[in-house]
């Protein structure tokens, strides 16, 4: 009987996983491996640009590269696990809820974003987590050409400024003079509950940012909390009231809630903690991975961030992992030393840095050709070829 690994979700980590855990036993001339992928569709959906145009387009089939690697995909959205059993119940594409066993399971359902309790946050507020939310965001977008010219109407209000904040705030310029043209006055602010833009980042970084978004005309509102959202507009916490027909939501993220089902300790994010093999330790048989896992990067005290560049290697070490336990192979451990950042600056550009210091190496339209390979090339699935695909899954190869 055919060990099993299950491998739950299939964005990058769950994707990656699977690939590196069929190239492991290709190598091991193992026959009696079954690699199971679940999931509601077999497709990537390419999350880091969802702050983009044509948001539609950013999905990737993995039919053939899983058929090329006996890789098999169960259609459905998995809703309960026993670890005790190795049991994981899921709800069909019939709307019927069943389950499917293993003997190690891969948990990469990845993350959504943190909503808190801010009156009408729920009801008029958009944001660009997942596909079909960026997509309502977009329509919207598209609806507004047919409503009078007013500030309200355009004018949009970000929500946050982290990376997915700043990349959005600074194509929305753009994205609204397409549709209202360029003699229209638009306005992009930025809420930010921190004192600098960009805090998190280093001074070289910040003050990339903060140039760029002076260029583009994108306004910030430090040390800045949204008390309530209503149908025409936002007020802060300090009393301040901005008149606008659109907010978006960007403001922080949270591992999926599965992650609550399983015995373990979490992060303040709710990410399982993980050993090097990114196995939990009171549950050997299952491993965490993507936004799933807190995992450490390094010697030196760095943790893998909830990002693709992350959330890829993470993907390729769990899926090697996994199956190495079932065939007796030594695990690798996880590590990813090399860390860059790219960040999207809209028309301004880009800026790309390296190394946990963030130390800019390149900005403007230099750094966007680096960030145009990276989403446009770099994090898409390997082809369906077992050679290209297998030479890219190993956890060991040289990836940023």
């Amino acid at each position: 009987m055919k060990k099993q690994i299950l491998i739950v979700g299939s964005g990058f980590s769950g994707m990656w996983a699977a690939v590196s855990a069929a190239r492991l036993a290709d190598r091991e001339k193992c026959h009696d491996l079954a690699i199971t992928v679940l999931a509601p569709r077999a497709e990537l959906r390419v999350r880091p640009r969802f702050y983009e145009e044509q948001v539609s387009a950013f999905v990737a089939p993995l039919d053939d590269l899983f058929a090329e690697l006996n890789v098999t995909h169960l259609s459905g959205s998995a809703e309960r696990i026993d670890t005790k059993g190795k049991m994981v119940w899921y709800r069909d594409a019939n709307g019927q809820t069943v389950s499917a066993t293993y003997d190690r399971l891969v948990l990469a359902t990845g993350s959504q974003t943190r909503r808190p309790p801010i009156a009408g946050l729920a009801e008029y507020a958009f944001d660009i987590d997942q596909l079909e939310s960026a997509q309502v965001f977009e329509k919207h977008l598209d609806s507004l050409i047919d409503r009078p010219s007013t500030p309200e109407r355009n004018t949009v209000v970000v929500c946050g400024g982290g990376f997915t904040g700043i990349e959005l705030a600074t194509e929305l310029p753009a994205r609204l003079r397409a549709r209202f043209g360029p003699e229209t006055e638009t306005k992009v602010i930025v809420v930010e509950r921190g004192a600098v833009i960009g805090g998190r980042y280093s001074e070289a970084l910040r003050e990339t940012i903060e140039a760029a978004s002076l260029e583009l005309g994108v306004e910030w509102r430090l040390n800045s909390e949204i008390e309530a959202i209503d149908a025409s507009g936002v007020t802060l916490k300090n009393g301040e009231r901005i008149g606008v027909s659109t907010v978006v939501w960007t403001a922080g993220v949270e591992a999926h809630a599965l992650s609550q089902q399983i015995d373990g300790e979490r992060d303040n994010q709710g990410r399982l903690k993980v050993n090097e093999s990114l196995q939990l330790p009171a549950h050997p048989d299952v491993f965490a991975t993507g936004d799933m896992a807190h995992a450490k990067t390094d010697d030196l005290g760095n943790t893998a961030l909830m990002t693709c560049q992350h959330a890829i290697q993470l993907g390729k070490f769990a899926g090697h992992n996994a199956a190495a336990s079932l065939l007796g192979v030594a695990p690798c451990p996880y590590r990813q030393v090399n860390y860059v950042t790219c960040l999207d600056l809209g028309a301004w550009g880009a800026v790309y840095t390296e190394g946990w210091e963030q130390t800019v190496k390149s900005v403007r339209e230099e750094a966007k050709k680096i960030k145009m390979a990276i989403t446009h090339e770099l994090i898409y699935p390997p082809a369906a070829d077992r050679a290209v695909a297998f030479a890219a899954a190993d956890p060991l190869a040289k990836f940023v």
